[in-house]
């Protein structure tokens, strides 16, 4: 039998996040292309600066059901029209809505790049927001809502948002909008958002792929580069406050055989010097099955399948607004346990906490947390899209251009001290707010007897 020869490693290259290069169109848009040869499907994703704060009174909902409506139709084809060119293209697009603004995202062949883009150019230049698709949109909407209820996880999280922030701030209420104040949207109210925040001024696009033999410029030009729209002045942006008084809310779910567990507060966010700490602390904790809380409520309690700790930026205008700090980051820990099980896990899951705070982390979790932060780094962004949506998350976050590259050198730097100090201060035993949704009438008096905070509930 003849074997072939076993293949042999190669020579190791070092690796780093992508540099873009920045530019600007004469219609004031900003452009930031980054060639990356092979990546054949070229993900393009535009930043529009059109965020949730900026909805009008009592239209929670608008903006998003505008990004939906961006792909329904334009002055030019109807609805059916414009997604059977899509299909023709091989493309994919999407657009959403957060607290930033509105992202729309672009996948196509790099042959069909021209194609495509003209026409994300033609949704951004003229939707035609038509009365009948506006009322499907907030129709399928209105269908959404009772689901998102109906899940446990979604409705921790609506909770905490509303048990964190002022009723008067945006962020407290759901970011798709309420039954109440979706019902009120039509086309006269999408149209109008439209018209006060989409515009190329504000706008950034992000376009990664291999772009060999493509003339970028005149390709953007001759699309996304005819949309005109007037200048804007900067809008104030409020400051986020939040009141992290430790405490437990219970949503009621009698008959619940799980609860799920959303335990929270507000931290920093991606412009502070503690990030790449708090982001490694935050690992060790609970990033991944091996960490911590999972080492101990799932492999020796056996309570969940899994608990996690994460920070997730909800807003960020960078150092030097006007308007003074505005940035902060959602700190948290997820997860779900049996209903009998709800006391005796959050009673661990406060231990690990307070332990964490007397010893700290170990050297060997500090290890491994760099080890699979940074050596996961070159398969991570192996395709365009995710290197493009990091990019623009760059943008909507006002961080520079190398942010990412420079944040995995200081991750790789980061002692175990620091990153013990930082998740301490990320997940304070007394300042967290504990959001359970399960059966009260089972859960209540064990959760009580923790003493982690004064227990209420509300209704599920």
């Amino acid at each position: 039998m003849e074997y072939h020869p076993q293949p042999t490693a190669g020579e190791a290259r070092p690796w780093a996040f992508p540099a873009p290069e920045r530019g600007a169109l004469p219609n004031g848009l900003t452009v930031l292309r980054c060639h990356r040869p092979g990546q054949q499907v070229v993900a393009v994703e535009i930043f529009l600066d059109a965020p949730l704060d900026a909805e009008p009174e009592g239209l929670d909902g608008v903006a998003t059901i505008m990004a939906r409506a961006l792909s329904e139709g334009t002055d030019k084809r109807s609805a059916e029209e414009f997604a059977a060119e899509l299909e023709r293209c091989g493309a994919t697009l999407d657009a959403h809505a957060d607290h930033p603004g509105l992202r729309v995202s672009l996948e196509v062949p790099v042959s069909r790049l021209a194609k495509a883009l003209g026409l994300v150019a033609e949704a951004l230049r003229a939707p035609a927001f038509a009365e009948s698709e506006i009322e499907r949109l907030v129709g399928n909407r209105l269908d959404e809502i009772p689901h998102e209820q109906a899940n446990p996880a979604r409705r921790a999280a609506k909770q905490l948002s509303k048990e964190l922030f002022p009723a008067t701030a945006r962020m407290s209420r759901p970011r798709q909008g309420t039954e109440e104040t979706v019902r009120r949207i039509d086309a006269a109210a999408v149209r109008a958002f439209y018209d006060a925040h989409v515009r190329p001024s504000t706008a950034t696009a992000v376009v990664v792929g291999d772009l060999t033999g493509i003339d970028l410029d005149e390709l953007l030009a001759e699309t996304v580069g005819d949309w005109s729209g007037n200048s804007v002045r900067a809008r104030p942006v409020p400051p986020i406050t939040a009141d992290d008084t430790g405490r437990v809310v219970i949503v009621d779910r009698p008959g619940a055989v799980q609860t799920q567990l959303l335990i929270g507060r507000i931290g920093a966010d991606r412009h502070d010097s503690v990030w790449p700490a708090q982001v490694l602390g935050t690992y060790c904790l609970g990033g991944t099955l091996t960490s911590r809380l999972d080492r101990v409520l799932r492999e020796e309690k056996g309570y969940t399948y899994g608990v996690r700790a994460f920070g997730q930026v909800l807003r960020s205008t960078g150092p030097g607004s006007s308007s003074g700090p505005t940035g902060a980051a959602m700190l948290a820990i997820s997860g779900s346990v049996d209903t009998e099980s709800t006391g005796p896990a959050l009673d661990d899951l406060w231990k690990v906490l307070r332990t964490l705070a007397a010893e700290g982390l170990t050297d060997a979790e500090r290890e491994t947390a760099v080890q699979n932060l940074v050596g996961v780094a070159p398969l991570k962004y192996e395709t365009a899209a995710s290197v493009a949506g990091t990019l623009a998350d760059q943008v909507e976050q006002h961080l520079p251009d190398d942010y990412q590259a420079t944040l995995y050198a200081r991750l790789a730097d980061t002692g175990t001290v620091e990153a013990t100090a930082a998740v301490v201060n990320a997940f304070p035993v007394d300042r967290l707010v504990t959001v359970l949704v399960g059966d009260a009438a089972q859960i209540a008096d064990p959760v009580r007897a923790l003493g982690i905070g004064e227990v209420s509930v509300v209704s599920g």
